[in-house]
């Protein structure tokens, strides 16, 4: 796996769904792909933390950079080959959101510098107001309304560019579509 948290060069407009867990991202990530018939990047943290389910294993600080690095492994990769468009489901300023909530403010010195540095076009900020579902890795479903607004102060203090998607998924999707559209027309 390459061990570089910075993002390579890349032409594609790129989307980050960003929030709390069980929001409707990945569902969001995927159908967007689909519709602008591009790629999406999945969420690695998802495929990490169930193989150490697997080995019944916890989550400590000390994977948060492999975390990171697979992250941007999968992003550099697939920015590569998508079309004009890129869709993560995830990114390294979430790592960072996720880092500090679990390991009492820890954050490794690279994700802050890349959570940073990484540019994206806009990011979608997936509100709480979806039911929450367990699926053996979320665990935080009394702390949505506080994870929200960690979400939402981290792109405030990082100047990143958001709109809040809210409401059923149909809407969110309608709504994040719109955007799409607007910045792939601005796009030369």
């Amino acid at each position: 796996m390459e061990k570089t948290l910075k993002q390579h060069k890349s032409s594609c407009i790129k989307i980050v769904l960003f929030g709390p867990e069980s929001t409707g991202k990945t569902i969001l990530a995927q159908k967007l792909a689909a519709y602008f018939n591009t790629l999406w990047v999945p969420e690695f943290s998802r495929q990490y933390a169930q193989q150490k389910k697997e080995q019944q294993a916890q989550l400590t600080k000390q994977d948060v950079l492999p975390i990171a690095y697979g992250q941007m492994a999968l992003e550099n990769n697939l920015s590569t080959k998508a079309n004009k468009l890129l869709i993560c489901d995830t990114d390294l300023l979430e790592t960072k959101v996720y880092s500090q909530a679990y390991y009492n403010g820890f954050v490794p010195e690279e994700v802050e510098k890349y959570a940073e540095e990484n540019y994206y076009n806009l990011y979608f900020l997936t509100n709480i107001d979806l039911p929450w579902e367990p699926d053996g890795i979320r665990d935080k479903p009394q702390e949505r309304e506080i994870m929200f607004q960690r979400f939402q102060n981290a792109l405030e203090t990082h100047q990143k560019p958001y709109v809040v998607l809210q409401g059923s998924l149909s809407n969110r999707f309608k709504i994040a579509v719109a955007h799409i559209q607007t910045l792939l027309k601005k796009k030369p």
